[in-house]
Formats: structure tokens, sequence, C-alpha cells
């Protein structure tokens, strides 16, 4: 797997390097530290996964969403994982909405464990989509909130296994978090898209989106 980097920080890029060096599928094959040096390496070298900040230079706001979008027109086979310092579900939305396969978004306080960064690498080369935890918990804590939600027509296992759905689990790797069937597990969640009014999704990214639309409370 070969990777992009971009970060403009010294300190944040050696440490999320010393976490990929003992990787043996992964390879960084540059790193840059602002938006255009960036756009133009990868238009060169056409990585697998772009691991980008979310902000750099020369604005430090939102560059790694805007190139994100982007690569989604030019270089759809790219994958891109967005770090960020901030929680704030809107930027994972901004991400995620001209399509969800091959994106992930984490926070950066989470990533300088292995297990994190290499899950969402992995995932998002293989075309699926990642959402760090805070920010569905920060979803589901709003849809509790809401007057009208469908969220508490839900069994707390069922809501437990939305939050897994909306970080990017697949069925089979919820079934062995929680220690039920692969089978339980997927009859569990037809009740819940059913609850939702999510309907069906042919797409495991697809699934991911909308279900953070609907924690967004943007459909059903």
């Amino acid at each position: 797997m070969r990777i992009v980097f971009g970060e403009d920080s010294y300190l944040a890029r050696e440490a999320i390097l010393s976490v990929l060096a003992d990787e043996a599928d992964v390879t960084v094959v540059a790193t840059c530290s602002d938006y255009d040096s960036l756009r133009l390496t990868v238009q060169d070298l056409r990585p697998d996964v772009v691991l980008s900040d979310i902000s750099m230079p020369p604005s430090n706001t939102d560059e790694g969403i805007r190139l994100a979008a982007e690569l989604r027109r030019t270089q759809p086979d790219v994958g891109v994982v967005i770090l960020s310092q901030y929680a704030e579900p809107a930027y994972a939305m901004r991400l995620l909405e001209e399509g969800s396969a091959r994106r992930a978004y984490l926070l950066k306080e989470r990533v300088y464990g292995r297990g994190d960064l290499t899950r969402a690498l992995r995932e998002v080369a293989a075309g699926r989509s990642v959402v760090d935890p805070r920010i569905v918990e920060l979803l589901v804590a709003a849809q509790r909130q809401r007057a009208d939600s469908r969220f508490d027509t839900l069994t707390p296992r069922e809501q437990e296994i939305l939050a897994l759905v909306a970080e990017g689990w697949s069925n089979a790797a919820i079934a062995e978090r929680i220690v039920i069937t692969k089978r339980a597990v997927e009859r569990h969640i037809n009740s819940i898209f059913s609850k939702l009014g999510l309907g069906e999704s042919e797409s495991f990214s697809r699934r991911v989106k909308a279900t953070l639309l609907y924690l967004a409370g943007q459909a059903g």
C-alpha cells in the first residue's frame, strides 16, 4: 500500500511516520507540508491512499477535505484518510457528501497508537469507509436529544450495532467484537434500517453514509 502523507507539523509528521514505519505492507512514498505540493505529488505518484491533515498551508482551513473532493472527480480510486484535531461531525459529513467509499475521518488524538490508523488505511484502500468513534458518539448523543427521533425505537443492542456500522465495521467484525454470530448481526442491522427508514444499501460505504446521515438528522 503506497501512501502520500500531507502534514505541516514536523512533530505530528514524525510521530505518525514512526507509527507506520514497522508496517510491512505500508510504504510512505512522499511527505508534503502544504496543499499545493500535496496535490501535485498525488497527481504524479497516484498512491493507493492519501493520508492528510484536514488543514495545512496556505489557508490552514479545510485543504484536506477540498483535496478529497477533487480526487473523487479526478482519481476516484485513490483513498483519502483525513486527520483532524476537531471533533466536529460537520467536517466528517463534508468529507462524505460526494461519496463515502475510500474515505476516512480520524481524530489525531487517537492515531498515535498503531491500530486505529493502520485499520483505517487498510479499510480505505479496500474501498470502504471509517469514521472516528468520537464523531459517532456525538451524533448518537444528538439523536437521543431529538424529540422526533426514531432512535429510541432501537433496542440497546441495536444502538450499539448502529454505532459500529457508522464507524465502518463489517458485519463479521461486529460479530467478533460483541460476541454474537454474523447472522445475528445481519438480523439486527435489517431491523435497524427498517425502524429508521433507511432502506437497504448495496454498498458497504453507502451503508456507512446512510447511517451517518440519519444520525446527523439529515435523513429518515
